[in-house]
């Protein structure tokens, strides 16, 4: 009965296959957590899905931006592409894309002591905070609205989290942070172009990744992310970062956590693209 939390998967089936081998994963009784990004610019999102649905009942799944992408496109707001136009043909395309739109931005367990967000809870949110809006925009992706709403959050994103913003924009910065976030500045304002490996460089222009950001508010339980594949894996007494950069000819990434002693165990990636 183990519980190994993956980093993000991007439509990287084979290598998925490979690593469930390895940690010797047992549907009848393990859990997987997964950190987001389930598909998009792998060559088997689709082969993915089908998968994860049909081990529903043993998957935590939290939404990354890529997944997102993927909702867009099938409403019609966003583009496809070659990556994901075999779910939108797919007869099973609406279950789903329904199976997508009812998962979680954040996923807390008390008892093993973790929670998980794709890129991370925003350094202005303690975690009832961020529990009471992860249920807000999941709801509002729920909801008979969720086109038009979603359609709205691919306008930009949002930086400050102000309370006295319209909800629109409250709603995008809340989407942003859970989606998008990398780097904030002191002020906890995040930083949305960013993409690379913390250096003294950034550091020196204020730019922090946001688990250090100054006088960030406390959580108690460990956060796992994905998201920064150029971070790869990282880990402290507050943070568990997964995304190692399969897709990029890095590794996939599994970690245990149901056990004192975090082990990781890897798998090279068959797709790799250019930077």
């Amino acid at each position: 009965m183990s519980v190994w939390a993956i980093g993000d998967i991007q439509g990287c089936y084979d290598a998925l296959q490979r690593l469930l081998q390895k940690i010797q994963f047992d549907e009848r009784y393990d859990t997987l957590w997964l950190a987001g990004d389930l598909v998009n610019r792998g060559n088997k999102s689709l082969e993915v899905l089908e998968y994860l649905y049909s081990i529903k009942k043993n998957v935590r799944v939290v939404l990354g931006n890529h997944d997102l992408t993927l909702i867009a496109a099938y409403y019609g707001i966003k583009k496809s592409n070659p990556t994901i136009d075999p779910v939108l043909a797919s007869p099973n395309a609406s279950k789903l894309i329904k199976w997508l739109r009812g998962q979680k931005f954040l996923h807390v367990d008390y008892r093993l002591g973790y929670c998980m967000a794709h890129a991370g809870i925003s350094p202005e949110f303690d975690l009832g905070m961020a529990l009471q809006y992860a249920k807000r925009i999941e709801e509002r992706l729920q909801s008979d609205d969720a086109e038009a709403w979603l359609k709205a959050m691919f306008k930009h994103g949002i930086e400050r989290f102000d309370r006295d913003s319209s909800c629109i924009d409250i709603d995008r910065y809340i989407v942003s942070s859970f989606t998008r976030m990398r780097y904030c500045y002191k002020d906890h304002r995040l930083d949305f172009e960013q993409k690379g490996a913390p250096t003294d460089k950034l550091r020196t222009k204020g730019l922090k990744p946001w688990f250090e950001c100054e006088n960030r508010k406390s959580i108690d339980l460990r956060i796992i992310f994905g998201h920064w594949s150029t971070l790869g894996f990282y880990q402290d007494e507050n943070v568990l970062a997964l995304d190692t950069g399969c897709l990029w000819g890095g590794k996939l990434t599994a970690a245990r956590i149901d056990v004192d002693d975090v082990g990781i165990l890897q798998v090279e990636c068959d797709t790799a693209m250019e930077p």
